[in-house]
């Protein structure tokens, strides 16, 4: 066993966006977490999803989007600021795009989506490893037609954005729940 992988396991936690500041993982950095990702899927060469930077305009742009989406959904004004805070605050967003093959002789949908959660649970620990918080964002913005345009190809899919950067807070002192229930 290595006492120091699962202590980097045990001690991880989300930090949201609002949490994080500058600096946010290098190029270099984020090739080991994507490499980390890599790992998560056990179907050999299978990697049901892409992942892609947002930065510059693209992070405005997906501001823009993510306040449209909270305006159609009849939000606060105060909840719609939130939103635009949520996209442009983190230093790095990475948006996670799933390309299911429903028609995929060997592996069925259900263990394509467990390939991507895998991948972005090696990824957020890869971060954490390096030092980084870090948080995966989805929820009904993932399903939404205009946003959808914006990230995905034809027959791709949202299956969230990653956002990282350096933690400003110390992670709750909260113990989980009792799982043996």
């Amino acid at each position: 066993m290595n006492p120091l992988a699962l202590e980097c396991l045990l001690s991880r936690f989300s930090t949201g966006p609002k949490h994080l500041v500058d600096p946010g993982p290098n190029a270099s950095q984020l090739e080991l977490m994507v490499q980390a990702g890599l790992r998560g899927p056990d179907h050999g060469e299978l990697v049901p999803w892409r992942v892609v930077v947002i930065d510059g305009a693209a992070k405005v742009r997906m501001a823009d989007l993510f306040v449209q989406h909270a305006q159609q959904k009849g939000k606060s004004p105060e909840a719609i600021e939130m939103e635009r805070d949520r996209a442009l605050r983190a230093p790095t967003t990475l948006a996670v795009i799933a390309q299911i093959d429903p028609a995929h002789p060997l592996v069925p949908v259900h263990e394509q989506w467990m390939c991507i959660g895998g991948a972005i649970t090696n990824m957020l620990n890869a971060a954490h490893a390096m030092g980084f918080g870090a948080k995966i964002l989805s929820g009904d913005k993932t399903r939404s037609a205009f946003i959808l345009q914006a990230f995905c190809q034809p027959g791709e899919t949202l299956a969230g954005w990653i956002t990282l950067g350096t933690p400003n807070k110390k992670p709750s002192t909260n113990k989980p729940k009792d799982w043996r229930r």
